[in-house]
């Protein structure tokens, strides 16, 4: 979600599309839709979506594409190099988006939905370049601590820290109750990385990481400052066992896995959460009415607002040359009446204004508040600086977690990759 957008305002068979015949519009009216949703009740909801479109639309075919977030992120990664991209799939924005918009891998919605861009409003401004639209935000939220109310209960916290000092107590209480305070999924590397992310927005003002973003200049204290809280979090041995190699979403023993089957207290996660959660418990109802969820603590000394958050958020795109219909399905995808069905499945928050009502969760309601009274929301860094240099940071960020990196060492490789890029 970028260039302008540092800011936010946040078993199907797997066929590619974008294949020759498609762009070539030989009579192939088959729609190939990729998308991360591969448990219930999301997967199932989807392919609904997907039959219903196809009863309105007579000839024409959706190939559903469903699977992990980790697969579609390394297979969308190896279809923007080759060029053979599915017909409808999601965009995360920013600089990643940037780089697909100047490679002409994606067609640009401005002229095709103006009515639903203007129904998104502002929520569409993470997913514009040079002013014009290239994605249709679906949801768009942000990331926090989620957490078991009834371990935070069994250890003796009454409230939800709201400062570092809180949050190390915390811990100091789940450990003395014999319970794992954290889980995170830092084999995927992103989920740790969140953790740095969230620091630099406690440390640094808005309007260092905002001319961060455009000058590529990492020299301002608040950025060492930032991994220098992080390795006293990182001091207080808050994981569960394992958690370099334990993956983000994927299975029972991942971070997601470990926190929906009662194993640790919390998690650093965002909007998707319950969600996942969800698809990873017998009952379909992940942590259920134990569920909490409570900001990123602000940290002593930071310039940053304590109520600014980390977000960002998925949008469906069309690749350039898309099989005819596509631009037709993603608009469909944002309706009252899929957007609606999407919250009441508790998949995301919703970015059409009609949908946000049927956010049934009460925890995801709560993130809405958050979203909407946020005053300034910054979009995921690796995202917001693009592939090269949020590879870096994110790389270097999961050595501090292996205590094999200081936090110059971010600094320093999060500089030598935007040097590459001037």
């Amino acid at each position: 979600m970028l260039c302008s957008s540092a800011v936010l305002l946040t078993a199907t068979a797997c066929g590619g599309g974008g294949d020759s015949s498609s762009a070539s519009g030989d009579g192939d009216d088959t729609i190939t839709w990729w998308h991360n949703s591969n448990n219930e009740p999301g997967r199932g909801y989807y392919e609904q979506v997907a039959a219903d479109f196809e009863e309105a639309n007579p000839g024409t075919q959706v190939e559903v594409v469903a699977m992990a977030h980790e697969d579609m992120v390394d297979r969308l990664a190896a279809a923007f190099q080759s060029g053979d991209l599915p017909d409808v799939y999601m965009e995360r924005g920013g600089g990643e988006l940037a780089d697909h918009v100047e490679a002409g891998l994606v067609q640009d919605l401005s002229d095709e939905v103006p009515d639903t861009i203007e129904t998104l409003g502002g929520n569409v401004s993470g997913w514009q370049v040079d002013g014009q639209t290239y994605a249709l935000p679906f949801s768009v939220g942000v990331v926090g601590f989620w957490y078991n109310t009834a371990l935070f209960e069994q250890a003796g916290i009454t409230e939800a820290p709201e400062t570092m000092e809180d949050l190390y107590a915390a811990i100091d209480q789940l450990k003395a109750a014999g319970i794992t305070p954290i889980s995170v999924g830092a084999g995927d590397k992103w989920p740790a990385a969140h953790y740095w992310y969230y620091t630099a927005l406690r440390a640094c003002g808005q309007d260092v990481l905002e001319d961060a973003v455009t000058s590529l200049d990492f020299t301002d204290e608040c950025f060492v400052q930032a991994g220098e809280v992080l390795a006293e979090l990182l001091d207080t041995e808050p994981f569960n066992p394992g958690f370099l190699t334990t993956p983000a979403q994927e299975g029972a023993s991942s971070a997601s896995g470990l926190l929906a089957t009662d194993q640790v207290a919390m998690e650093l996660a965002g909007h998707w959460e319950p969600g996942v959660m969800q698809g990873l418990t017998d009952d379909g109802a992940g942590l259920g009415e134990n569920t909490g969820w409570f900001a990123f603590p602000e940290i002593e000394g930071g310039a940053g607002d304590p109520e600014a958050q980390l977000g960002g958020g998925d949008a469906w795109a069309v690749s350039t040359g898309a099989t005819d219909g596509s631009v037709d399905l993603v608009e469909y995808l944002l309706s009252d009446e899929v957007q609606t069905g999407f919250a009441e499945n508790d998949m995301g928050l919703p970015t059409n204004p009609a949908a946000t009502g049927a956010v049934s969760d009460p925890a995801l309601a709560q993130l809405l508040e958050v979203r909407d009274a946020s005053p300034y929301i910054q979009l995921y860094f690796d995202t917001a600086f693009g592939a090269s240099i949020g590879g870096a940071m994110n790389d270097s960020i999961a050595l501090l977690f292996a205590d094999q990196a200081t936090p110059q060492d971010i600094v320093d490789a999060t500089m030598q990759a935007a040097e590459l890029e001037k």
